[in-house]
């Protein structure tokens, strides 16, 4: 195989892995995932969904992990 035949391959394969993740970024079911997590660094702040009610503050470690486990319990569906 010539180097010329491995890019070509090389470029291909590369194409179809980035045409798969924006797929998967940009399919609707995953939107509403993404509109929580795009709202994580507001989670201080009243109004806003997933932010601390009734005066107990949440730290950021506590969002991330509540993050990471209702992300894990989306994949496991």
């Amino acid at each position: 195989m010539d180097i010329n035949t491995l890019r070509v391959v090389s470029v291909v394969l590369g194409s179809i892995a980035f045409l798969g993740v924006c797929w998967w970024a940009f399919t609707p079911k995953h939107k509403e995932r993404f509109e929580e997590d795009a709202k994580l660094p507001f989670a201080d702040e009243e109004g806003v969904p997933g932010s601390a009610q009734g005066g107990e503050e949440e730290t950021s470690e506590e969002a991330g992990t509540k993050a990471a486990q209702r992300n894990k319990g989306q994949d496991e569906q």
